[in-house]
């Protein structure tokens, strides 16, 4: 049994944040039958290289555990089969940003929810269904600057830097995901569905919550500060002799343990300037200038062990590859396995929710175009004629 067993929905995204709520309510079991556009499909089936056998990495990324259903829906015969398919649905999920073009394809909330009054309608926009915004369009990197983020990012000197991640997607995808499992635990109490209205400008913007409690609360306008902690000292990135190394000693007692570990007891420990975490920070600059002249004396590795014996959170600073041999990841299966059509044996990144009882699911790899046309309309009691003939007239 998993977390959403006999829970279908129907994903009509494409690129990345739609995809990414859909797939992570896929891996908790529901059945999800992503509509796409007969011959292009997904946008980010393009997006690329990297290719595997034609396939975009990006796409196999994002997309497992769903059916694909190609339907042109600028006809009249594939906004019948939405409607069919809505019908017997829980979930709806669109990326369409403007109201006209959702009743021109006849999948605005209303329609949809007419047709099904227990349907859960998602809507994942630039800037949600209503105020001036609502009718532009998004894109995750406008959505990163217009956050405020890109203006904290970087060095202290330097100007504003892009996440090197699509995180105002993902955010967006994961709070959707949030979102559908809380409106269908509301629907057991209330029987009917609802409309959740997402946002990448509200998603990216969320991430400001301490930073924001500062500013409306005390004043404080945050500044840019690299890789600097605006609140504790030392709790940063330092130097060693070989590479860089991430130490966050975050409270007194730990910052008398931290003396120890670096032979600085009877020195900088006692040095005034050092006494409290407020001084620190007032003499941020004095004291990373002293413990890198320490570190660098040693290799990364030596500190490392000596930081975990005395219990400091420290760690290296990985690239991709270590990250994903890192022995953690591999011991709790973070890395997913699934043979492709055409593609072979694909690997993606698990969910990290992990139940106890109700284990996620990974039942299928990401697929191709219309791979499941025949399946899912034959469930709907269309016959192989109708579905022969809505193929030669480019309907599916």
């Amino acid at each position: 049994m998993s977390v959403l067993d006999n829970i279908r929905i129907i994903d009509l995204t494409q690129a990345l944040a739609g995809p990414y709520c859909t797939m992570l309510l896929g891996d908790l079991g529901a059945e999800v039958i992503k509509v796409e556009q007969p011959e292009s499909g997904d946008q980010s089936r393009g997006w690329g290289p990297p290719f595997v056998e034609g396939e975009s990495t990006y796409f196999l990324g994002v997309n497992r555990n769903k059916k694909s259903l190609t339907l042109n829906l600028k006809t009249d015969e594939a906004k019948e089969i939405i409607h069919k398919l809505v019908a017997g649905a829980d979930v709806f999920v669109t990326n369409l940003p403007r109201k006209s073009s959702r009743q021109k394809t006849g999948v605005d909330a209303e329609t949809l929810q007419n047709i099904n009054p227990r349907l859960v309608y998602v809507s994942i926009t630039g800037y949600g269904m209503s105020g001036p915004f609502a009718e532009r369009p998004g894109y995750d990197v406008i959505a990163q600057g217009e956050s405020g983020l890109m203006s904290l990012t970087g060095e202290p000197e330097g100007g504003p830097i892009r996440y090197p991640i699509p995180l105002s997607d993902m955010t967006a995808g994961i709070y959707a995901a949030l979102g559908v499992v809380g409106a269908l635990l509301a629907r057991e109490k209330s029987g009917s569905g609802q409309i959740i209205d997402i946002s990448l400008l509200e998603s990216q913007s969320a991430w400001l919550a301490i930073i924001a409690s500062a500013f409306l609360n005390a004043g404080k306008e945050p500044l840019r500060l690299g890789n600097l902690h605006p609140n504790i000292a030392p709790y940063e990135v330092f130097r060693t002799k070989d590479k860089h190394i991430i130490l966050g000693v975050g409270t007194q007692r730990l910052w008398g343990i931290f003396c120890d570990v670096l032979g600085m007891t009877d020195t900088v420990m006692n040095d005034p300037r050092f006494a409290t975490n407020a001084d620190r920070l007032t003499h941020r600059e004095a004291l990373t200038e002293i413990i890198e002249e320490i570190l660098t004396q040693r290799e990364s590795s030596e500190w490392l062990e000596k930081f975990r014996e005395a219990k400091i959170p420290s760690g290296p600073i990985n690239t991709v590859a270590e990250t994903l041999a890192h022995p953690q990841l591999v011991d709790r299966g973070f890395c997913v396995e699934l043979e492709h059509s055409t593609a072979g044996l694909v690997k993606s990144l698990a969910n990290p929710v992990q139940f106890s009882e109700t284990a996620n699911e990974y039942r299928l790899p990401p697929p191709s175009l219309g791979e499941h046309n025949q399946e899912i309309l034959d469930s709907l009691g269309f016959s192989s004629e109708v579905i022969e003939n809505y193929r030669n007239k480019g309907i599916i």
